[in-house]
C-alpha cells in the first residue's frame, strides 16, 4: 500500500525541526521509521506532515552521563546493541535492544523513535521504566527532562507536546540483578507478555496499555490484560507470574 499525501520536510539542525514542529498543524517526527512507515503503508497514521530528522548533525551519539547512558534521538538500535560501553554500564539495554525485532530492523530503527512510539508490546519503555530513567525533549520554548514514570499516557501516546522533539532518552546504570523475559509466539514477534527486572524493581510490557510497574510478590495483581487472537487475558496473566518467578530466581 502506498502512504497517503504529506508535506516532507528534512531539517538539518534540531532547532530547525524544533520550529517546524512548533509551527505546523499534525505533523510526525521521521527517525527510523520502523514503526512510521507501516502505519502510513496502512494508512492508520494520516498526518498532514513528516519532518525527517535524519539530516541533524551530532544527534546520534551514545555516551556516558550521570551515572548511566545516554542515548540521542538519531542512535540506532544496532548501534545501542553492539557498544561496549553500553554493554558495561547497563547491560540490561544491551539485553532488551536485542530482543527488538530483527537485526534489519534495528539497523535503521531508533531507541527514541521506541520509545516515543510508545507501543505497549515493546521492551524499551519497560527497561527505562524499570530503571528510573528519563528522556530529554526539546521545543523553541527550551528544554525539559521527562521521567519514565511520567512518559507513558496510553497505547501510542506519550506526555510530549506536539512542538516537543524526543532528542535524549537516559538509561541509569544497573550492572547486576537485572532480568528481561517474553515470550511471543515467533522470534522476533511483539511479545504477548514480558518483564523487566532491575534490582527489586519490576516492569511489565505487553499486558497493559503502557507499560507499568508491578509488584514482585504478586505482579498480575490488577492487571486487566486485553485478550486477543494471540492469547487470552487469562494466559497473559500466567505468563506474567511465571517469566516473574524466573527474572527473580535468575
Amino acid at each position: 500500500m502506498k502512504p497517503p499525501p504529506f508535506e516532507y520536510h528534512a531539517p538539518t539542525t534540531a532547532d530547525d525541526a524544533c520550529t517546524l514542529l512548533g509551527s505546523l498543524e499534525d505533523a510526525k517526527v521521521l527517525a527510523g521509521g520502523q514503526s512510521l512507515i507501516p502505519l502510513l503503508n496502512f494508512r492508520l497514521a494520516r498526518p498532514q506532515h513528516l519532518v525527517d530528522i535524519n539530516r541533524v548533525a551530532n544527534l546520534d551519539r551514545i555516551y556516558e552521563r550521570d551515572g548511566g547512558v545516554a542515548v540521542q534521538a538519531l542512535a540506532r538500535q544496532a548501534a545501542v546493541e553492539d557498544s561496549e560501553m553500553v554493554a558495561r554500564v547497563c547491560p540490561l539495554l544491551s539485553a532488551a535492544t536485542r530482543l527488538v525485532a530483527h537485526r534489519v530492523i534495528r539497523n535503521r530503527g531508533t531507541v527514541c523513535g521506541s520509545l516515543a512510539h510508545a507501543d505497549a508490546a515493546s521492551e524499551l519503555p519497560a527497561v527505562l521504566l524499570a530503571l528510573g530513567g528519563a528522556v530529554v525533549v526539546r521545543s523553541s520554548r527550551g528544554e525539559r527532562t521527562i521521567p519514565a514514570g511520567e512518559l507513558f499516557a496510553g497505547v501510542f501516546e506519550t506526555t510530549l507536546a506536539p512542538d516537543e522533539l524526543m532528542v535524549e532518552a537516559w538509561f541509569p546504570a544497573i550492572r547486576e540483578s537485572f532480568s528481561i523475559l517474553e515470550e511471543s509466539r515467533r522470534h522476533g514477534d511483539f511479545a504477548l507478555a514480558g518483564v523487566v527486572r532491575a534490582g527489586a524493581k519490576l516492569a511489565l510490557f505487553g499486558v497493559a496499555p503502557t507499560p507499568v510497574l508491578a509488584d514482585p510478590r504478586d505482579p498480575a495483581r490488577g492487571l486487566l490484560p486485553s485478550g486477543d487472537l494471540e492469547a487470552t487475558p487469562e494466559f497473559r496473566m500466567h505468563l506474567v507470574r511465571v517469566l516473574t518467578e524466573r527474572a527473580f530466581a535468575a
